[in-house]
């Protein structure tokens, strides 16, 4: 088998893999919401519920931390990067923005994210960027706007805007770091030391947002009500910290790695669509004609956008990961 070949059958399988790790990431992180909000509705404040999903994942990846104390020497600025805008600033502009302006609204806005990633890609890095990427971006914010109902009760306010804004510009930073390193072989910064990091930094920033002190821990203690079923708020709130947290950021920063922000981007905006569909079957929150249409939408652009390819005899544009990617993301441990 030519080596081309070799390479181009490796590239697809780490395609493959990392296609698989972005829609773990966003069904993980679509599946918060759902725990959340029984949480909510017994009592807790929006805000304590992120300071106890932050807190607890950082806890589970102390460990992890600690084993990967050499980052904090060697890439301080990654890791308090990560914490203050993947952890700590998606949660705290989004939920500000949310007692100023409409979920719907601030959903959409969060996840215009991917389409700032190719404006920050083509324009800042001047890197390519493929057509059907930004045709992908397109029809999943398109799609988005149907899913979340964007229309339903919009109103304007230019602070909730921008804070919306903020949480966008956050996770443009989530896929952006979590892609550093992703071509440096050997020298790459463990992901997992990353998020390990990143989730002790977000911890301390969302401790000073949140207020902790005020929190009523006996709600924790007690049953909350998910459509009618009693649930122990505690089994809620592993779920949020393991799965909707844990595991999300996991294989989130992964599929990162082996696809590109961009791609990786656009597949995210699944979460919104992931999280409408549980809470129709889990809340009993029925779905219209409309958000039915917008997540087939969404789906469509997600499945273009993965599917890009370079063209050939050029440089691969970054949209596409690729063999260069996936080789360089294995290192030369082979």
């Amino acid at each position: 088998m030519p080596m081309h070949t070799s390479q181009r059958a490796r590239a697809d399988r780490g395609r493959g893999a990392g296609l698989g790790l972005a829609l773990v990431s966003a069904v993980a992180f679509g599946g918060s919401g759902v725990a959340a909000k029984p949480l909510i509705e017994a009592g807790l404040d929006p805000l304590h519920v992120v300071w106890l999903r932050v807190l607890g994942a950082a806890l589970v990846a102390l460990p992890l931390a600690v084993r990967h104390r050499a980052l904090l020497r060697e890439r301080p600025a990654l890791l308090v990067g990560f914490g203050l805008l993947a952890v700590a600033g998606v949660q705290a502009c989004y939920f500000a923005a949310l007692s100023r302006i409409p979920v719907g609204a601030a959903l959409l806005i969060e996840y215009l994210a991917p389409a700032l990633v190719l404006g920050w890609v083509r324009l800042v890095q001047r890197r390519p960027v493929t057509r059907a990427a930004a045709i992908g971006v397109v029809l999943a914010v398109g799609g988005l706007a149907c899913v979340v109902q964007v229309w339903s009760g919009l109103r304007f306010d230019p602070v909730g805007v921008l804070l919306a804004l903020g949480a966008a510009c956050c996770q443009v930073g989530y896929f952006v770091l979590a892609d550093q390193g992703g071509t440096a072989g050997r020298e790459a910064p463990d992901p997992l030391g990353v998020i390990a990091h990143g989730l002790l930094v977000g911890a301390v920033v969302l401790t000073a947002v949140a207020r902790p002190w005020t929190l009523d821990w006996s709600v924790l203690a007690a049953d909350a009500d998910l459509d009618g079923t009693p649930v122990p708020a505690a089994l809620l709130l592993a779920w949020i910290v393991l799965i909707a947290t844990v595991l999300a950021y996991v294989t989130g920063v992964r599929s990162v790695r082996r696809l590109s922000p961009q791609v990786a981007g656009v597949v995210a905006c699944l979460e919104a669509v992931v999280a409408t569909v549980l809470a129709w079957v889990l809340l009993g929150e029925h779905l219209s004609a409309p958000q039915l249409a917008g997540g087939a939408v969404v789906l469509v652009g997600a499945f273009i956008a993965q599917s890009s390819a370079p063209a050939e005899g050029g440089a691969e544009p970054v949209a596409s990961g690729g063999a260069e990617r996936e080789l360089s993301a294995r290192g030369t441990a082979a």
